[in-house]
């Protein structure tokens, strides 16, 4: 008798693909995933929602975002206040201190070529004294060039103006030299030497040290800016995490009728915490930088420009007699520098001393610009002397009036140096003070906020952790 065939042994027959589907025209097998397999996102986003119908999976849910939410604020904050850090002490160990050399570079020269005509003036007498002034002043505008173009790297148009210093200050020694053997030896030559010299300083050296110190504090104003900008979005992220911290205790409240949770009441203390030393240290950087640079950067401008426009009055002052009878023009520029750094010779305090006077805050600032002014009313009036002696065919007895150490106008322009060296002294030593009180009070702020940032986000995920448990 014959036996059936197994048919558990016997295998299935193959399936075709239905006609004209895709596979049976090409030949290739059916695919792989069939329709409607899901993927791993839209596995990961079907069980998010799952768990967000749950209370359970609800509160993981909020545990996260508000552990992410804080260490966002934490880092954000870090980021913001290192940034505004790192450009206070800039503006304290950098950019002030450029533009302060950058002045002084321009001061040094100015001296330098007040003083050349000072000794040329007294010929072959000159006073060992005044080499020496012309001398050091020209090696320090040599030294502040070299720690300029050291420290001004990052500033093309800083790196030009000390090419072009450099370049130049050896020319313009060059021609004080001539001038003076010339004039060492009574020839007429020496003094068109000391007026081209002159001429190439007020052309190309001055010029160019003037860019460089204005260069130099467009960085300064820029570094204070970006030092004084608040942090918006740290404060926007912090203003945000309290609100999300708020709002998750509220709605423990109301689902559990319990007053706190010990977590999330550890991270909104640490969240305001935060948020406060942000908005405080922040609002002292300010006052203190914000003093800096009113009572200190601008007062600093101010004394620099009066001292600077003193100094090429001298330099004017002193060429006006080397050109012995054609130094009119010389003359009448002295005039108008000279109102300039004081106002009209015939009213109250004027020009540039009454804009440092007005940005000085205490007696030791004021009251160094006032005896400038004195010494400024002095030197006008022995240069009208000067000059009507000139006038009248006088030329030794006006040279000795504005070049002998007592009774002359050269006398007067040294009080007046003297003064507002001093002033400038103080108003540097002010600036530093105040400067060094902003930068401080954003001392350990970024680190504070990170650690702070941690120690919220595991309050709020604990917090939430034993909301959890009353679940298992």
């Amino acid at each position: 008798m014959t036996q059936p065939p197994d048919v558990r042994t016997v295998p299935p027959p193959p399936q075709s693909a239905p006609p004209g589907s895709p596979e049976q025209s090409s030949g290739l097998p059916p695919p792989e995933n069939p329709p409607g397999r899901t993927t791993a996102w839209t596995e990961g986003v079907r069980r998010l929602r799952t768990a967000a119908t749950t209370e359970p999976g609800r509160l993981r849910i909020i545990g996260a975002a508000l552990a992410a939410l804080i260490v966002v604020f934490g880092a954000v904050t870090a980021w913001q206040v290192s940034d505004r850090s790192d450009a206070a002490a800039s503006v304290v160990d950098h950019s002030q201190p450029l533009s302060a050399e950058a002045a002084s570079i321009y001061r040094s020269l100015a001296t330098a070529n007040t003083t050349a005509s000072s000794g040329f003036l007294a010929g072959g007498d000159e006073p060992r004294s005044v080499r020496e002034r012309y001398e050091l002043n020209v090696r320090t505008a040599s030294e502040l060039l070299a720690s300029a173009a050291a420290n001004s790297r990052g500033s093309a148009s800083a790196q030009r103006q000390i090419a072009k210093l450099n370049r130049e200050l050896p020319r313009y020694t060059g021609l004080v030299e001539s001038a003076r053997a010339n004039n060492r030896q009574g020839l007429p030559l020496g003094g068109a030497y000391l007026r081209y010299a002159n001429e190439r300083m007020h052309e190309e050296l001055l010029p160019a040290a003037k860019e460089l110190y204005e260069t130099e504090t467009a960085r300064l104003h820029q570094d204070y800016d970006d030092a004084k900008s608040w942090p918006w979005i740290a404060l926007t992220l912090g203003v945000l995490t309290m609100a999300g911290l708020g709002w998750a205790q509220r709605r423990h409240y109301h689902r559990t009728n319990r007053v706190f949770n010990p977590g999330l009441l550890g991270a909104t203390a640490a969240t305001l915490v935060a948020l406060l030393w942000l908005t405080a240290g922040h609002a002292f950087a300010r006052s203190g930088l914000g003093e800096s640079d009113e009572h200190g950067a601008r007062s600093l401008h101010a004394l620099n420009e009066a001292w600077i426009g003193s100094l090429q009055a001298r330099g004017e002052e002193n060429m006006w007699l080397v050109a012995r009878g054609a130094g009119s023009e010389y003359d009448e520029s002295y005039g108008k520098r000279m109102n300039a750094v004081a106002g009209s010779p015939k009213g109250e305090m004027g020009g540039q001393l009454a804009a440092a006077l007005s940005r000085a805050d205490d007696a030791q600032g004021r009251d160094p610009v006032d005896d400038a002014y004195e010494s400024v009313k002095d030197w006008r009036k022995r240069h009208n002397e000067a000059r009507a002696m000139e006038d009248s065919g006088r030329y030794d007895a006006a040279v000795d009036l504005v070049i002998q150490p007592k009774g002359s106008t050269g006398e007067s322009f040294d009080e007046v140096d003297e003064s507002l060296k001093k002033a400038s002294e103080h108003e540097q030593a002010e600036f530093e003070r105040a400067a060094d009180d902003g930068r401080g009070a954003l001392t350990w702020l970024a680190v504070g906020a990170a650690v702070l940032a941690v120690l919220g986000a595991a309050a709020a995920l604990l917090g939430i952790g034993r909301r959890l448990s009353e679940y298992r």
